[in-house]
């Protein structure tokens, strides 16, 4: 039978293994892995939100610096 490999977690520079930890210290490793994901993903959608904004004031400027064509027949 293969022998199961630990999972290494790193806190403080210093090496600590899940399956070693209480139930308490995984349950708070697992929220600071969740909430590690949710702030990667927020600044993943604050960076589309940011280049969207760029978009559409460069869409504004331009808008804004082309001559009015009128609309009359």
């Amino acid at each position: 039978m293969a022998k199961k490999e630990k999972t290494a977690v790193t806190v403080n520079d210093k090496e600590y293994f899940l399956e070693d930890m209480n139930d308490k210290q995984k349950t708070i490793v697992n929220h600071c892995a969740d909430l590690n994901r949710k702030i990667e993903t927020m600044l993943f959608n604050v960076d589309q939100l940011r280049v969207g904004k760029e978009a559409f004031d460069n869409m504004l400027i331009k808008e804004l610096e082309e001559p009015e064509v009128s609309e009359a027949s």
